[in-house]
């Protein structure tokens, strides 16, 4: 960047030459240095222990799209974080679900809102979902060089489809590819888990009240199987994050909301420890 400019009270000639509407690209032309994929790390022996989130999921329903997280990091067999966020709004009708490394995870996303608001700066209009999701693909096909040592980040997207009138969920792997997936998605370390259970619980009909019971049913049954993976914490008032993304927008459980579904779905576990029995035909 241009040097100082607060003797004059100034802008940087930087931020007032026109350019492209995204972000990454202006950071990557004026402060190369700034961007993660840029940063070139020595090479190591063996894995780096970093704490690293586990299992996200999401679920459609006709009035939009739920996406869930537990609340648990892990670092090696040690658990580095008991209520750890991880689920955190993209912009005003998508949000994303880290998995991974989470400091690196975590500050993808913060990129990721950025690349987003200065979007909508520029263009004066939001990107589209689909937009959205291919920003996204580019940011961790970035991260590839991170996720070769180890330090990958796996994150779940999913959003409301304005022009679709629809709920949206597009998965990712560690070298950015990009996939959408229907009626149900998850990531993570117990995410066989968990979509083993809406894989079982999952209709076209839901309700958004079921949708949400459906995402904590899920949560606690990758809690149940995969060490990693946290479930609702009674004792310490640990409750999974959710979210919902519908035509008026993010909204994020209340600790009072997330906490009354949980509770009564302990309850019901304790007369059938297996959860909810799907039908056989």
């Amino acid at each position: 960047m241009e040097a100082n400019t607060r003797s004059t009270g100034r802008l940087p000639a930087a931020f007032l030459t026109p350019g492209s509407s995204s972000f990454m690209d202006f950071l990557g032309q004026h402060s190369p240095e700034m961007l993660p994929g840029r940063r070139v790390l020595p090479p190591v022996q063996g894995a780096i222990e970093a704490p690293h989130g586990t299992t996200i999921v999401a679920t459609t329903f006709p009035g939009g799209v739920v996406l869930a997280g537990d609340r648990r990091a892990t670092m090696g067999n040690m658990i580095a974080q008991r209520d750890i966020e991880k689920v955190f709004p993209a912009d005003e009708y998508s949000a994303v679900g880290i998995a991974g490394t989470a400091g690196l995870a975590v500050e993808m996303v913060k990129l990721f809102q950025l690349e987003l608001e200065h979007f909508e700066k520029v263009e004066g209009a939001q990107l589209s979902l689909e937009g959205k999701a291919n920003r996204l693909s580019t940011m961790i096909r970035s991260n590839l060089g991170m996720a070769m040592q180890g330090l990958a980040v796996v994150p779940l997207f999913a959003g409301y489809d304005v022009d679709r009138e629809k709920g949206r969920i597009f998965s990712y792997d560690v070298t950015g590819g990009r996939s959408e997936e229907h009626g149900f998605a998850a990531t993570g370390s117990g995410s066989i888990f968990a979509r083993g259970a809406m894989k079982k619980l999952y209709r076209e009909d839901l309700t958004e009240q079921q949708a949400t019971t459906l995402v904590i049913q899920a949560l606690y049954d990758a809690a149940d199987d995969d060490s990693a993976t946290g479930g609702p914490d009674v004792a310490r008032r640990i409750y999974p994050i959710v979210t919902v993304i519908t035509d008026e927008g993010f909204r994020k459980l209340t600790e009072a909301e997330s906490s009354e579904i949980a509770r009564s779905i302990l309850e019901r576990r304790l007369e059938q420890p297996d959860g909810p029995r799907a039908a056989l035909l």
